[in-house]
């Protein structure tokens, strides 16, 4: 093997290209200006512009192989991702929150506010203060799930503020639109008085300390969701998809929305819902009725977080009828849900230790 110098490293790195505009790693000033080389040994950092880029693995992995193929296989390669501090706290609407959560789905069906409820419920189950807001304008659910739909909403004054006093139950926080119109009527509104009531929801309650506050988003993509990320400094955001392939290339446009550099949200992860279906009565049969382990492989593809496989079941439907979350039961989907907070919660967590001013991040060593 020859002997190794930056500019060798420099050249190799010249034949590993950006996505989708042609131009290479180095052009475009990715390349550090950190190049390590001791004996066969090379080490340097990658720099990207946004911590959501969503080449950022596969550019490490083709600069390690660029490496390989152009001086030698016995190069020991190890990169670094130099990525900007992500925006933060835009303004504070919620001082007393500590985590802002969307729930988001790229298509309707999919069982989003399912999921958004029950992983309200069992984060409240494992002693957190949540409260949980049904931002679906157009087709509110939370009220029902939850049986508050004859709920009636009362104001009282805080520091000299009339606040709206969200409805409890099941130790969540929730106030829904779905309080303050016709459930039997459809809410003709266009998105400006849309967005409106929603930041009256969010800005005018009082929604005191908080430790995750969740909002069911509406599906797909709209200028809810900017109404949304203009008004609050969301901590990041759990997409949720069925396996079958028409949901999942729904929920890749709303991952890629969220990665945007208009929108610039984390996401947390995805959740794969009705991930198959299990009868009751025998709980170790399992039927890939939406297709099998679709979640999974996108999640991989793109470098996100898998949270959860939640099973369908028949008694979630009758549950969320009547009013009562499924993560309140000892069964196989309560269970799921449980293991669901758990893996929001550590993600949330993972999430706040990247928030210095420049991360920079090993992710060649095993």
């Amino acid at each position: 093997m020859e002997r190794l110098y930056p500019q060798l490293i420099v050249d190799a790195l010249k034949t590993v290209r950006y996505p989708g505009n042609g131009q290479n790693i180095v052009e475009l000033d990715m390349v550090a200006d950190d190049i390590r080389i001791d004996g066969n040994k090379v080490s340097f950092s990658l720099q990207f512009r946004k911590p959501t880029d969503p080449f950022m693995r596969s550019l490490v992995k083709s600069a390690e192989a660029a490496i390989h193929s152009c001086i030698s296989p016995e190069v020991e390669v190890t990169i670094s991702t130099i990525v900007p501090q992500p925006e933060t706290k835009k303004r504070p609407a919620l001082p007393g929150v500590k985590n802002i959560i969307g729930v988001s789905s790229g298509k309707g069906g999919v069982g989003k506010s399912t999921v958004a409820s029950n992983l309200a419920v069992a984060l409240a189950r494992e002693g957190y203060k949540v409260g949980l807001l049904d931002a679906d304008i157009f087709g509110p659910s939370v009220p029902k799930m939850f049986g508050l739909e004859d709920e009636q909403l009362f104001i009282h004054e805080v520091d000299g503020r009339q606040l709206i006093i969200p409805a409890e139950r099941y130790g969540v926080k929730l106030l829904s639109i779905g309080f303050l119109v016709d459930r039997n009527a459809p809410v003709l509104w266009r998105g400006g008085m849309a967005s409106n009531a929603l930041r009256q929801l969010i800005e005018e309650a009082d929604w005191g300390e908080l430790d995750y506050f969740l909002i069911d988003m509406p599906p797909g993509t709209s200028d809810i969701h900017l109404t949304l990320v203009q008004t609050l400094a969301m901590t990041g955001v759990v997409v949720v998809s069925t396996p079958q392939e028409v949901a999942l290339a729904d929920a890749r446009k709303g991952i890629a929305m969220f990665m945007s550099d208009k929108v610039n949200v984390p996401v947390l992860g995805l959740v794969e819902n009705m991930a198959w279906f299990t009868p009751e009565k025998h709980p170790d049969e399992r039927y890939y009725i939406f297709g099998r382990d679709g979640g999974v492989a996108l999640a991989e593809e793109l470098g996100i977080r898998l949270l959860a496989q939640i099973p369908l079941v028949g008694s979630i439907c009758d549950k969320a009828d009547g009013g009562e979350p499924i993560a309140l039961t000892d069964s196989i989907t309560g269970h799921a849900f449980v293991h669901l907070a758990h893996e929001v919660i550590e993600a949330v967590d993972q999430r706040n230790l990247t928030m210095p001013a420049t991360i920079k991040v090993d992710i060649t060593k095993k």
